[in-house]
């Protein structure tokens, strides 16, 4: 058979250079990239072997490192699923293209995604270029009679050709590079796959001449106990689980017994996934029967909320030929669910007494935990507790709890404003009457502070409430920033806001007097029961229709010199056309103070330029 030249699908000298010189910070790194993918083949053809005996029945699955420090090269051999010549050409010949997630990609029926593996970006076998020249890999795939054997130095192309003397499984040959000698040291060996893949429970062995030995414990990490295992082996695990280079922010190995036993060993990651905010996302725990692995894709073994919580799940309590649909519906699951729910609350309640450090967790993910308080309703206090905040009070995030011991006698009600930017939101002529009467206000940036307090509407007895709808009611509590100025009389008043009401009746909904202005003029609010401004902004964002527009309504502050000096002008008749104009900018000033664009920029402009000629 003729041998193939095909080129990478891929702009092979950029990814090469990213995987060589950005991606890994140490070239130590691709022995553990490829012990990895190599463990990952032996865990699909054990998967396999549970519905297809023959592919390889009473095999003893291990991987094998074979240095040459003559010939400058070193091999990692496993006895795993194999490749067969598409496998080599999608899975080798595409850069970043993941051979694992293909894999799980064809599975069908049943077995669909009920496998998991390491690989997710598909560039981890290229990082044997940082320290080889020229690769060669010769693979079987299980259950095939064709062996191939797959070439490359990574400068852009690769050949490819039958072979069926390939063993069984798939062998690596490296040739390093001048200077990567130290690659075929048998102790650098033993060092590096102690410090990156000891964790892996399929034998690692040494294979020096007629001297054979396993360099790894070759046991499932989760299942030694806690007082065995170091902090370098619990972040080398996590490592190894998330492919990631982090250290966890918090690791919490243990062994739940009683009606339902399992082990878990559980990783909160110290920086957000970068899968975490899409919306398919399903990889979070790897589930395992008696130490075999299953999948790392069943569905709501842990709530959305939590889907950053990366780790194993190992019980005795399924069926070792158990089927994903099976997976969905068992009670065991669930039941599971719960203990991990409870388990993770309760100790980040322990971790949340470090301010500090919890803090980091809060920023990394808090945007994602408090939708809990929107989709959790069983465990919705033990959330709630968990959940901090901004607030008007100062720099520092507070909590519930914090915030009611500070409240007010007279206060009923915990307060919260909605918006973009902190910094805006500091500054929202909304706050003006809670400050003035020292009330605390939270300030709220994510998209999902418009929708929990939907949901979770009571703390303590405490009704939840936005400051800009008008049934924020703090007309009973006394201010402790007195206005020297009076309120327009009621004369006054009827004109004014007919004047308003008349001009901008296209605009707005109502126009109401508020206490709740301090220092501004006017503010723009959505009528009560309506979806606030900022909420609608959201929705038109995300294409939603506009026929969701809340009903404005523009709040006037009576004591305010300008509202006093335009219910005049209004009164007396006099210079209509400029009350007419301070009008609108009073109103495009309430929009743009709300983050709303102007309408009509020119004619704001206009507006502007014609009071400034009659100031100059």
């Amino acid at each position: 058979m003729s041998e193939e030249k095909l080129s990478f699908q891929a702009d092979v000298s950029k990814v090469l250079d990213i995987v060589v010189n950005s991606l890994y910070s140490h070239n130590e790194i691709f022995l553990r990239e490829l012990i990895s993918n190599a463990s990952d083949a032996c865990d699909k053809l054990r998967y396999a072997l549970l519905t297809h005996p023959s592919l390889g029945k009473g095999r003893s699955f291990q991987i094998t490192l074979i240095p040459n420090k003559e010939e400058k090269t070193l091999t990692i051999q496993d006895n795993g699923i194999g490749m067969n010549k598409d496998d080599l050409i999608h899975h080798l010949g595409t850069i970043a293209h993941s051979g694992s997630a293909e894999f799980i990609k064809n599975l069908t029926g049943d077995n669909k995604k009920d496998i998991t593996l390491i690989g997710q970006f598909g560039v981890g076998f290229y990082s044997a270029f940082m320290v080889a020249n020229h690769v060669t890999v010769l693979t079987k795939k299980a259950g095939d009679t064709q062996g191939w054997r797959w070439d490359s130095e990574g400068k852009g192309t690769f050949n490819l050709i039958q072979d069926d003397s390939a063993p069984d499984g798939t062998v690596i040959i490296l040739r390093l590079k001048n200077g990567m000698e130290e690659y075929t040291d048998p102790l650098r060996l033993r060092t590096i796959v102690r410090q990156y893949s000891d964790h892996i429970s399929i034998p690692i062995i040494l294979d020096i001449g007629k001297n054979k030995e396993t360099i790894n414990t070759a046991s499932a990490l989760w299942m030694r106990p806690k007082s065995d295992i170091t902090e370098e082996q619990y972040r080398d695990f996590y490592r190894h689980l998330t492919h990631a280079f982090d250290d966890p922010w918090m690791t919490i190995h243990f062994k739940a017994e009683g009606v339902i036993e399992y082990t878990g060993l559980l990783f909160i990651p110290g920086k957000p996934p970068l899968n975490l905010f899409q919306p398919d996302q399903k990889e979070t725990l790897s589930l395992y029967i008696n130490k075999v692995f299953i999948s790392n894709e069943v569905e709501d073994i842990l709530p959305h909320f939590l889907r950053f919580v990366r780790g194993v799940i190992d019980t005795t309590e399924l069926p070792l030929n158990v089927s994903r649909e099976m997976l969905q519906y068992t009670p065991v699951l669930k039941k599971i669910k719960k203990g991990l729910i409870k388990r993770l609350l309760t100790d980040l309640k322990k971790r949340s007494q470090d301010t500090q450090k919890y803090q980091i967790f809060w920023d990394n993910f808090g945007i994602v935990f408090k939708e809990g308080l929107y989709e959790d309703r069983e465990h919705e206090k033990e959330i709630a507790e968990l959940c901090r905040f901004h607030s008007t009070r100062g720099n520092e995030l507070t909590c519930f709890a914090d915030y009611v011991s500070r409240m007010p006698k007279e206060q009923k009600n915990i307060y919260y404003l909605t918006g973009d930017d902190l910094s805006v939101l500091r500054n929202s002529p909304q706050l003006e009457g809670f400050t003035s009467r020292g009330i605390e206000v939270l300030l709220l940036t994510d998209p999902i502070d418009e929708f929990w307090p939907q949901v979770y509407t009571i703390y303590e007895g405490k009704s939840i409430k936005s400051v800009t709808h008008p049934d924020s009611d703090i007309h009973d509590i006394k201010t402790i920033e007195e206005s020297p100025e009076k309120p327009i009389d009621q004369a006054l008043q009827t004109v004014l806001i007919n004047k308003i009401k008349e001009l901008l009746k296209e605009e707005i909904k109502d126009v109401t007097l508020t206490d709740r202005l301090n220092k501004s003029p006017v503010a723009l609010v959505a009528k009560a029961g309506q979806m606030s401004i900022h909420l609608e902004r959201l929705m038109k964002t995300h294409g939603q229709r506009q026929s969701f527009m809340s009903d404005r309504i523009l709040e006037i502050n009576p004591r305010h010199p300008l509202i006093k000096k335009l219910a005049q002008a209004i009164l007396d008749k006099r210079d209509l056309q400029k009350v007419d104009d301070a009008i609108w900018i009073l109103y495009d000033q309430a929009r743009f103070t709300e983050g709303e664009p102007l309408k009509d920029p020119s004619g704001f402009a206009r507006r502007i330029n014609s009071f400034l000629e009659g100031i100059l």
